[in-house]
């Protein structure tokens, strides 16, 4: 976890009367909790970005770990809060939008589709905190590290690789892979390149799946790509090796003579499942739900270690952890199995598309 010493936080952007005296009240209640307000950060954990519907400007950070929460104001909510303000959340380079209405409520969008509202009332600066601590305190596992160092062999698949195909596609089928989100219809050219070099994405897109190579190795989806179509090695399947701490990478080996794509963001949390269950095969993690199921206490961001360390422990209190189904709260849903078929057997027919938002 982060030391308190490193939970900094401040404003951007102009900010109109009532989101001034929201962003008041939430620095009273982030200061009351041990972060620490400096006007001006050069690397600061926390910012709290203001925009209009006329001027979304964004925050440049300088660091992936600098959380920014973009805050809005509107008069009422829209039919579809998603549609209508998910364009604000991506064109501000947010993690997190916060949209207040005055005196009814305030909406939350994070970049996983997750949408959820803290009515005003009893506790509702400690609650608005609630949203943001658990994601701003998080730690982002999204660089990779390419080795050119696979097996020959395995420079055009092999049977693990072709069982991981034949289930993005029956995922597929059963329209469990909502399509990438098309940020780069959304954003400049400049601050699309921007996003890819935070975060080295080409696209938004849901749901991963993976299978274990070897005892330390498994293969796995890359990050940004249609998971119903998963063909080559080094694009669109990539062999997970390890995990550095040190430099907070995913370590990949790729073939020569292939740019590689990014592996799924969810990388860490299937590394911290296989490395502990050797008898764990396989993983599906899909944007549905099921009733029923262990759920992890906080939201976390994807590609957080917070986020794979809570699935990893609802994973080893299953009582039987190659056949765990967990959910992840407002997010959906990871289900380990000994194959990819024996997961895919045992959720045909028994997931609901909507997560539940709590």
């Amino acid at each position: 976890m982060l030391k308190q010493d490193n939970l900094v936080f401040r404003f951007h952007g102009d900010h109109t009367p009532a989101l001034e005296k929201l962003a008041l009240k939430l620095k009273e209640t982030l200061e009351a909790h041990g972060y620490h307000y400096r006007w001006y950060s050069i690397s600061p954990r926390l910012v709290l970005n203001f925009i209009t519907d006329d001027e979304v400007k964004p925050y440049r950070r300088r660091a992936q770990a600098t959380f920014v929460v973009s805050m809005l104001e509107a008069s009422q909510s829209p039919q579809d809060p998603i549609k209508e303000w998910y364009p604000y959340l991506v064109r501000g380079l947010s993690n997190m939008l916060l949209v207040y209405i005055p005196n009814k409520e305030t909406h939350f969008l994070t970049l996983d589709l997750a949408h959820f509202i803290e009515p005003e009332g009893n506790r509702f600066y400690e609650r608005l905190f609630e949203r943001i601590h658990p994601m701003a305190s998080s730690v982002l596992v999204v660089n990779n590290r390419f080795e050119q160092d696979l097996e020959p062999e395995l420079w055009q698949g092999d049977e693990l690789t072709r069982s991981l195909s034949e289930a993005g596609c029956k995922l597929g089928q059963w329209d469990l892979l909502p399509a990438a989100f098309p940020i780069d219809k959304i954003l400049s050219a400049e601050d699309f390149r921007h996003v890819k070099r935070l975060y080295g994405i080409g696209g938004l897109s849901y749901g991963n799946l993976s299978v274990r190579q070897d005892h330390h190795r498994f293969w796995m989806s890359a990050s940004g790509v249609d998971k119903s179509k998963l063909s080559e090695i080094g694009r669109d399947i990539l062999l997970v090796k390890d995990y550095d701490s040190t430099a907070n990478a995913i370590v990949l080996s790729v073939p020569p003579n292939v740019e590689p794509r990014r592996v799924s963001v969810d990388a860490i949390e299937h590394w911290l499942i296989y490395k502990e269950h050797p008898e764990v095969g396989a993983i599906i993690h899909v944007h549905a739900w099921m009733q029923g199921v262990p759920t992890t206490q906080f939201h976390y961001p994807c590609g957080t270690y917070q986020l794979g360390r809570a699935v990893a422990e609802k994973v080893r209190q299953s009582p039987d952890p190659a056949s765990a189904v967990v959910g992840l709260k407002n997010h959906g849903l990871t289900v380990t199995g000994r194959s990819l078929a024996h997961i895919l057997d045992r959720i045909d027919g028994k997931l609901i598309k909507h997560v539940p938002m709590e």
